[in-house]
């Protein structure tokens, strides 16, 4: 008998007993080759001695001390070591212990920062229809996910949700990907001046959209443009690197790669890769500069903030990263799974996209590929397929609704960064075999 609330009481879960490296292991002794780091979480794997050495040192210090009373050095040294390597103007680091706890304290943030300014009218916040920014009422407000929503709709602030930058289905036949960007990013423009600019708090959203639209670039010139509009009319840009960011797309922060810097970034998965709860908030000189010359306090906090250990364990992940060169293997072996993929899945009947960026990629399943028409949502495909790769020795992240909010499915993939070209070989064999049998199983043509 278990006295734990599961995620889902008709399912039976696995007991993980051991990580070694890429893969987990169960107790009757099954290994899993863990594809997706859980949700893009486990950036080095399991059982890196290096962070292991790091959580236990800082245990025998100090394991906690409340951020009322004290600073700590684990806090101070992780925080010099995000923000001298964070896009230009980013100043000021707040340590909490998860995503959503992230993107709620940068909502909050920004709405004080208004108020400190002399602006209390800006209280709206636009973000993207399937997005997806965390569980708590206000990053659940802002998201785009439909089904995560619906059940807490009567809970939840009012906020605006524009078109996502999402090619693969929204760029006409006969514009190219520049033309589909600013067209796109126009949206954010329109809603400005439907709320009112001066209404306008902020614009959230993921560089790379991940767990509810399966791995969505932006298109060139997209982030540009988002940036110049939000400079226009004073609204501070929130980019939500949870998920996407800390390497994962083979830069340290997604967001360099577009050739932008935020007022304020998120980030948490891949900063402390699993071995400590940990999340981060990072705001601009201004933003920090004009609530500490204001009132001083930013009228917020978590139990939490700044967990000695937690933030011990992250540095040292994000020191084996740098140390190990680790984002040259997330390209290398990046570019090396998307080729894999391609060669495996990229004449399937029933695979509309593979897109991503360094070892962050996803598929999208279609049930007509010409149409690019989703399958039946009553078939459940992506639940399939995350069972049917789990007996394959699997660990995948597949996700549902992805064309609209309820139709369509795809397949996360978020591997470790010390993965090497032979388990990538193993990824894609098995996933493939998962995907075939699924479509076996509902006689569907592979």
């Amino acid at each position: 008998m278990s006295y734990i609330f599961p995620r889902h009481s008709k399912a039976s879960y696995p007991t993980a007993c051991a990580g070694e490296g890429a893969y987990l292991v169960d107790t009757e002794g099954r290994r899993y080759l863990d594809a997706s780091g859980g949700a893009a979480v486990s950036c080095l794997g399991h059982g890196h001695p290096a962070v292991i050495r790091a959580i236990k040192g800082q245990v025998d210090k100090l394991a906690y001390a409340h951020s009322g009373f004290f600073t700590n050095e684990a806090s101070e040294a992780l925080a010099e070591h995000l923000i001298t390597r964070a896009p230009e103007g980013l100043a000021r680091v707040y340590f909490v212990s998860g995503g959503s706890e992230a993107n709620e304290t940068a909502l909050k943030l920004a709405r004080q920062f208004h108020l400190e300014r002399g602006e209390p009218s800006r209280h709206r916040f636009i973000a993207r229809q399937q997005s997806y920014h965390g569980n708590t009422l206000g990053a659940l407000s802002v998201g785009g996910n439909a089904a995560r929503r619906a059940p807490f709709d009567p809970l939840l602030m009012p906020a605006s949700h524009i078109a996502p930058c999402y090619a693969y289905r929204h760029q006409k036949a006969d514009e190219t990907a520049e033309a589909y960007g600013l067209r796109a990013a126009d949206a954010l423009e329109e809603e400005i001046q439907c709320l009112g600019p001066e209404n306008v708090a902020g614009f959230i959203a993921e560089p790379v959209v991940g767990a509810t639209a399966g791995v969505v670039p932006p298109v060139p010139g997209y982030f540009k443009r988002i940036r110049e509009i939000c400079d226009r009319h004073g609204v501070l840009l929130i980019l939500d690197e949870v998920m996407c960011g800390m390497g994962r797309t083979g830069s340290l922060y997604a967001c360099e790669q577009d050739g932008i810097s935020p007022d304020i970034l998120t980030c948490a998965k891949g900063l402390g890769g699993g071995y400590q709860p940990i999340g981060a908030m990072l705001a601009s000189h201004s933003i920090y500069d004009t609530i500490a010359e204001g009132s001083g306090a930013f009228e917020h906090g978590f139990t939490y903030i700044g967990h000695a250990t937690a933030c011990a364990a992250a540095l040292a992940v994000q020191q084996t990263i740098e140390g190990e060169d680790l984002l040259a293997n997330v390209q290398r072996q990046g570019a090396v799974l998307h080729d894999a993929l391609a060669a495996r899945f990229g004449n399937h009947h029933h695979v509309g996209d593979i897109r991503g960026r360094g070892l962050f990629i996803g598929l999208e399943l279609v049930a007509e590929r010409g149409s690019k028409e989703p399958f039946d949502p009553a078939l459940k495909i992506n639940a399939r397929i995350k069972k049917r790769a789990m007996a394959e020795g699997l660990v995948c992240y597949p996700g549902g609704g992805t064309a609209d909010g309820r139709r369509g499915d795809h397949v996360l993939l978020a591997p470790p960064f010390i993965i090497q070209q032979d388990q990538v070989e193993e990824l894609v064999d098995k996933l493939g075999r998962a995907v075939d049998g699924v479509l076996n199983e509902i006689a569907v043509p592979a």
